[in-house]
């Protein structure tokens, strides 16, 4: 897949501090939609409770336990134009990823940014499409993308604008993709996702933290909505 970035954003430098915004980032309309502290931005996906027990805060960081359920969590607002950034770390042989565009009454909910261990966990080996920084299942990601050992912290962002998607992995753009058009149509058709009406296309809705039943942990978590130039 062709990398054809129209335009690159000045973006935001990580605050000294996790789970902070700096007062530039804050006069450009950042949120965060973590804050360190507790998971009060957060629902269980599906329905109004809180998130469930195998998800937990501990010392600034949110952190899905292992062997616990949690279920999948969203943020109670939603977004339709937005930049997503985050940092996270995954378990040895891990899987996570987080999910956008997301309409919680669908099967398969949203475009999935795949988070994982690409040197241990299955999902790696059946394709690039299914590592770090893929839209999971359908595009890969650059096959030079620069990812962290397990257990250090990576940055990611997504970044959607009008059609336009971006995803990123530690600084540098990794694969970018335009809803609705016919390239996305084709993975689609080639992927899980075959038949599932309106998956990936352009909505407002939460941003969903999956859960896979493997440890993986997020903090900085922040957002800024609407269109940008």
């Amino acid at each position: 897949m062709k990398l054809l970035l129209t335009f690159l954003l000045t973006l935001p430098l990580f605050a000294a501090d996790p789970n902070t915004l700096t007062p530039e980032e804050k006069a450009e309309g950042w949120q965060l939609i973590f804050n360190g502290r507790d998971m009060s931005t957060f629902r269980a996906a599906g329905s109004e409770a809180r998130p469930g027990a195998g998800w937990k805060v501990d010392d600034g960081v949110l952190k899905k336990l292992r062997g616990i359920p949690g279920g999948n969590i969203v943020t109670k607002q939603k977004f339709k134009d937005f930049m997503l950034i985050w940092e996270w770390r995954i378990s040895e042989n891990g899987n996570n990823g987080i999910k956008y565009l997301v309409d919680e009454k669908r099967s398969a909910p949203g475009p999935e940014f795949q988070l994982l261990d690409d040197k241990g966990h299955p999902d790696a080996k059946v394709g690039p499409q299914r590592q770090t920084g893929a839209l999971y299942d359908i595009f890969p990601p650059a096959a030079d993308k620069l990812l962290k050992p397990v257990g250090e912290w990576n940055r990611s962002r997504i970044y959607v604008q009008g059609n336009h998607v971006e995803h990123w992995v530690n600084g540098s753009p990794v694969l970018s993709y335009e809803l609705g058009s016919e390239e996305l149509k084709a993975g689609i058709a080639k992927s899980k996702f075959k038949g599932i009406e309106g998956f990936a296309s352009k909505i407002e809705g939460p941003i969903m933290l999956t859960d896979h039943g493997d440890e993986c942990w997020f903090r900085s978590m922040k957002i800024r909505p609407g269109l940008h130039k």
